[in-house]
């Protein structure tokens, strides 16, 4: 497979990433932590990193209205829920070693 062509297709899967993430609002960013070790704010930092790389000028806010669909501040007043005692625990289970 050459280059362009692999591009291409990250590329598509990163926005098929994005486009599943939009559709399952209900999943939490601490569930995704919890569960994969990443969550949207990641993707964000990841996607402001690799725009940096290429000299793209961004800042981590358009970085996370680009992964997020929408300004973030929008975004969690819609759809952010309080972590539980439950996802905390979990959360520090999991990350104690980061």
């Amino acid at each position: 497979m050459d280059k362009q062509t692999q591009t291409e297709l990250e590329a598509a899967a990163f926005r098929t990433l994005l486009a599943h993430l939009d559709k399952r609002k209900d999943v939490q960013n601490i569930d995704l932590m919890n569960l994969a070790g990443f969550c949207r704010n990641c993707l964000s930092k990841w996607y402001l990193a690799a725009a940096d790389a290429q000299g793209v000028e961004m800042n981590y806010d358009e970085a996370r209205e680009r992964v997020y669909g929408m300004p973030y501040d929008e975004w969690k007043a819609k759809y952010q829920q309080e972590a539980t005692a439950e996802q905390k625990a979990a959360f520090v289970r999991t990350h104690k070693h980061d």
